[in-house]
């Protein structure tokens, strides 16, 4: 039970960095509440790699014991439930709750991570996170050697291609539709021997996530272990742009050096503002989060 409604922090998202920023403020001594609604990004995917002392765990069972950690520091308080309207007010901010519940804070911190925009491929949804990845440090060493198939186009597919080539030479680059590569680009991935495959994309199929064909629309089929592709993305919160947030070009929250928005007082941390998608860099970001939120409540009470 929420013993108030006036906190100095509130952080919206309590996965990985928004955990990491809670450790760092109740060691801090801060008042702190966490807003989560309990649906990570990644809560399909098996098993979490590339983070030092948990590489192959589940990423719920880091994320749980993370929050038994945080929850020792007694100025530490937890709200299940989403955050749907946050307003500015005179000595901070407003939050409400989609049950009605309103929390008050000196300042925020929005680590609420993006939503993945997943093509309308049959099959790619009980794949994603499991056999059809985005990140090859994060999940490239369990499918090294395999045959691969990278869904991309243009530029963007040729240097995906280049940096999948390292962990497997058993490689395809499915464009769906007519190839936007240049020439020279068709040339290079030919020498490497990376083939290109132009036909569009009409189902996965899979045994619970685990893909074994991409099947084509004109019915053709090819055999594979694991599928490459970064779909587009959009905010998972909506909160900070209402608040008057910037986004960069790539739709990611601006943050300078130290974790702060364009808003004076408003904080972000984790994927939602880092383009590198990983477990390490959200709980990177959301300490140095912490710290820095921290730092600007002592500067503020110092210098009254």
């Amino acid at each position: 039970m929420i013993q108030s409604k006036h906190f100095e922090v509130i952080i919206i998202g309590g996965s990985y960095s928004g955990l990491s920023a809670a450790m760092a403020l109740g060691r801090s001594l801060r008042q702190v509440l966490v807003i989560d609604s309990g649906l990570a990004c990644n809560r399909q995917t098996p098993h979490s790699h590339n983070f030092i002392t948990h590489d192959g765990q589940k990423p719920n069972v880091i994320s749980a014991k993370a929050k038994i950690q945080v929850a020792l520091y007694k100025t530490v308080q937890f709200y299940n439930g989403l955050a749907t309207k946050a307003i500015v007010t005179e000595n901070g901010f407003e939050i409400t709750t989609a049950s009605g519940a309103v929390f008050y804070a000196k300042k925020l911190l929005f680590a609420t991570g993006v939503k993945d925009l997943l093509p309308k491929i049959e099959g790619f949804d009980e794949c994603w996170g499991i056999s059809v990845i985005h990140c090859p440090y994060c999940h490239g060493y369990e499918v090294k050697s395999e045959k691969t198939a990278i869904i991309a186009n243009g530029e963007a597919g040729f240097e995906y291609a280049k940096l999948i080539a390292n962990w497997t030479k058993e490689l395809r680059l499915c464009t769906n539709g007519k190839a936007t590569l240049t020439a020279e680009q068709i040339q290079i991935l030919a020498k490497n021997k990376v083939a290109i495959i132009e036909d569009e994309i009409e189902s996965f199929e899979h045994e619970k996530g685990n893909i074994s064909c991409i099947v084509f629309k004109n019915r053709e089929k090819i055999s594979v272990k694991a599928v490459y592709h970064r779909p587009p993305f959009e905010q998972h919160c909506l909160l900070p742009s209402v608040l008057g947030c910037e986004l960069t070009e790539q739709g990611l929250l601006k943050v300078d050096h130290l974790q702060k928005t364009t808003l004076r007082g408003v904080f972000a941390s984790g994927d939602n503002c880092y383009p590198a998608r990983a477990v390490a860099m959200a709980v990177s970001s959301g300490s140095l989060a912490g710290a820095m939120i921290n730092k600007e409540l002592i500067d503020e009470e110092f210098m009254k």
